[in-house]
This record gives C-alpha cells, sequence and structure tokens, in this order.
C-alpha cells in the first residue's frame, strides 16, 4: 500500500486530546494498538479492556494514559462485570471504538451455544455500549464500529446451526456493526451521542490467525515468507488511521451515522443501500436486545 497514506499519529498530530477519555476494545494489539498509542500521544487517557489482560500490559507498558482492564466479549457476564467497574468509576467517555475482533474461525460456540464471530464482533459490543451508555459524555461523546465489507443477516438462522461457513459468519458479523452504529446513531443523537462504521482496509496483524500460510498465498495476500505482496495492504499505522480520524476530527461534530473509509466520509451508513436498511438495523436492535438482554434504550416509546 502507498506510503502517502496517513497514519493514526498523523491524524492526529495538530489535535489536543488533553483531558479526553477514550475506550478502546482490542486497543492492545494490530490496529487497536496503534489507536493507543495515537490518542494517548496527545494527552487522552485510554481505557483498554482485554480478554488477556497480561498481554495487554506487556504491550501497553510503554504507553504512557494507557489503563487495562479484564473484558471478554464473548461472555456477558464479563461484559456486565466490566462495565459495572467502569460506571463505578464516575468517569464519562468521550470516545468508544469498537476495535475487537476474530475472523473466519473454525466453528466456534460460545455462551447459549452463539456463533463466535456474531457474538465477540457484534452482541458483545452490543451489550457493552448499551451497559457504558450511562458514562457517555452526553452532547459530545461519538462511538465509532470497526466494520468491513458487507453480506446480509441470515434471520432465520443467525447462529448459523444449519450450516457454518467460517467466512459468511465473518462478513454476517461486519454487517452487523453496520447496522449497530446505524441504528445507535438514530438512537442516541437526541442526547448528543453519535455513531459511525469504519472500514480499515487490508493490514496483516493478528487478526489472521486462523489463516494458514497456504491459504494466505493462495489468495494472493502474501509470499510464501508472509510477506504482503503488491499494494493491497497498508500498514497497521496507515489502517488504525480512519478510525482515529472518525473518533477525533473536528469535522464530524455534531454528525453521525456515517461509513468513512481512508479518513474521509463514504456516505451514510448502508448496507443493502436501500431503504430496509432502517428496518434491518432495528430489526437487528431488538433481536441483539433480546439475546443479550441488555437495551439502554427500552424505555423509548
Amino acid at each position: 500500500m502507498t506510503d502517502t497514506l496517513r497514519t493514526a499519529q498523523d491524524v492526529v498530530a495538530s489535535i489536543d486530546l488533553t483531558g479526553t477519555l477514550a475506550l478502546v476494545t482490542g486497543g492492545y494489539s494490530g490496529i487497536g494498538l496503534e489507536t493507543t498509542k495515537a490518542l494517548a500521544s496527545r494527552g487522552a487517557r485510554v481505557v483498554v479492556p482485554a480478554r488477556r489482560p497480561e498481554v495487554a500490559r506487556t504491550a501497553l507498558a510503554d504507553v504512557a494514559g494507557a489503563e487495562v482492564d479484564e473484558l471478554d466479549l464473548a461472555d456477558l457476564d464479563s461484559v456486565r462485570d466490566f462495565a459495572g467497574r467502569f460506571l463505578a468509576s464516575g468517569r464519562c467517555l468521550d470516545m468508544v471504538i469498537a476495535n475487537a475482533a476474530i475472523m473466519a474461525c473454525p466453528e466456534t460456540r460460545v455462551g447459549a451455544g452463539w456463533e463466535a464471530q456474531l457474538a465477540t464482533n457484534h452482541l458483545g459490543h452490543f451489550a457493552l455500549v448499551n451497559r457504558l451508555w450511562p458514562a457517555l459524555c452526553a452532547g459530545s461523546a461519538r462511538v465509532v464500529v470497526v466494520a468491513s465489507g458487507v453480506s446480509h443477516m441470515h434471520w432465520e438462522d443467525l447462529q448459523l446451526t444449519r450450516g457454518y461457513e467460517r467466512w459468511e459468519a465473518y462478513t454476517q458479523s461486519k454487517t452487523a456493526n453496520r447496522l449497530f452504529a446505524a441504528e445507535l446513531d438514530l438512537l442516541g443523537q437526541s442526547a448528543g451521542v453519535r455513531a459511525f462504521s469504519v472500514s480499515p482496509g487490508y493490514i496483516l496483524t493478528p487478526l489472521q490467525r486462523h489463516l494458514t500460510r497456504a491459504e494466505m498465498v493462495d489468495a494472493g495476500w502474501t509470499d510464501e515468507d508472509g510477506h504482503a505482496v503488491g499494494d493491497l495492504f497498508r500498514s497497521p499505522a496507515q489502517g488504525a488511521a480512519t478510525q482515529v480520524w472518525t473518533a477525533t476530527s473536528p469535522a464530524l461534530a455534531g454528525r453521525g451515522g456515517l461509513h468513512c473509509e481512508d479518513c474521509a466520509i463514504v456516505g451514510p451508513i448502508t448496507v443493502a443501500r436501500t431503504a430496509t436498511d432502517a428496518a434491518e438495523a432495528t430489526r437487528l436492535w431488538q433481536v441483539s436486545a433480546d439475546l443479550t438482554g441488555v437495551d439502554a434504550f427500552a424505555a423509548r416509546g
């Protein structure tokens, strides 16, 4: 990928984040680590919830302003406990970056038999943001949901019990990420809390841990030595730029419901690019609330 792409550090170079508080899931690896470093370098305090807190503390040992707590997004009890600890601190979140994800894993069931990619990438973040809703700074907070390509929701079999295909499971979870951000923005904008989805582009990170070297070679992603081929891939610092830009750019103040790529607005968050998007987003919100038992907006008319 061209070296002219901005990095996360470039994006915040002229922004003072002193006194702000961010939460970055997966903020100790890959583009999440670059996100944490960039925000902290400009004065933000960054909370990094981690399934492996000891690994996170090691990765963030030299990042002043980063703090680690335990959280497993695939475990709703863990989500509840983390959110409870955070709310007890009485602090106000200026930004939440829902960055953590798993990709193309073998069929795995968690919790109540949920498909692991949907559970981790979407349902865990849904429950987390809803539980943290009281801590989001009214009038200014931003929630940035890291998405990717889109597919469709398997409404009659969301957990893919009638046939599991790992890439279809991944793209369904990323479709859910976009729909979640769209509905959250709709529900939260009256309180001044806005939501966005972003696509970071192709980056070689631990996200590919479930892919073999041969699979990545066959896909044309890497050579036999594991090095990126051609100009498709960008560095983790470049991949983190769009989510950092979306979370901090003054150009997005008071705006939301947008999908961003390459540090720019692509347009409104869409999936099918039809009027059904809004209905799909509302449907997913209700299904997610029913599955997780959490809905910060349950009393809405």
